[in-house]
């Protein structure tokens, strides 16, 4: 028998897609350089903007959607590797997927944090680069250029990988959950709470961290 679960909450797809859309953004215009360095750092505060959110929304938002349900133990995630798991405990990230979610902010936070202390020599410049020391500049300018883009990028084509593995050999959907919310299942489970009081919660959440970002921004300027 058939289950409907929402597992995924409005905020957190909504959270989803607004990252994917600012890390496109930022690969497109730090390739483009030059004028487009204006966006460059404007899609790198909403990057900012939208971890900070996710870090609240960690706890405050739907059960799935909370670290707590996908913080698994080293013994788990050997069990889900020799198939030994029970589905239901990991209806929302199940432990590798746990584990790219987990990668993908803690190297978007080192990113961006880096790229507020870059500077290019040319036009472009981080924030942060008046507060910190010329050696630490030159680190972070490193870290940015040289080698956190380039993690960044392997963790997208794993994520991208994982996903085509899913539906190909386990015939598992995974983006359609993260667009519509809902996920068949052969078994009840735990719903994810998506009220209009949840998405006002986490409307006014994002409001806050956005005014943070901006007002940091302005008073470094």
């Amino acid at each position: 028998m058939s289950v409907i679960v929402r597992v995924w909450d409005a905020p957190t797809r909504l959270f989803h897609w607004s990252l994917v859309a600012c890390v496109v953004g930022l690969v497109v215009s730090g390739q483009i350089g030059g004028g487009a360095m204006v966006w460059h750092f404007r899609f790198g505060y909403g990057v900012l903007t939208l971890l900070l959110f996710r870090t609240i929304w960690g706890f405050q938002g739907g059960h799935w959607s909370r670290f707590t349900t996908f913080v698994y133990t080293p013994r788990q995630v050997l069990r889900y590797l020799q198939g030994l798991d029970e589905p239901h405990q990991h209806v929302g990230h199940n432990p590798l997927g746990a584990i790219s979610v987990f990668a993908m902010l803690v190297f978007l936070a080192l990113q961006v944090t880096s790229g507020l202390m870059s500077d290019d020599e040319i036009s472009a410049a981080g924030p942060l680069t008046r507060l910190v020391s010329s050696q630490w500049v030159n680190y972070a300018t490193y870290y940015h250029k040289e080698i956190g883009k380039l993690v960044l990028i392997l963790l997208v084509i794993l994520h991208l990988g994982a996903i085509a593995y899913y539906l190909l050999n386990r015939r598992e959907n995974l983006i359609r959950p993260m667009v519509l919310g809902d996920k068949s299942l052969t078994f009840p489970a735990q719903e994810a709470s998506d009220t209009i009081a949840n998405r006002i919660k986490a409307a006014v959440i994002l409001l806050i961290c956005a005014m943070l970002v901006a007002g940091t921004v302005t008073w470094l300027g």
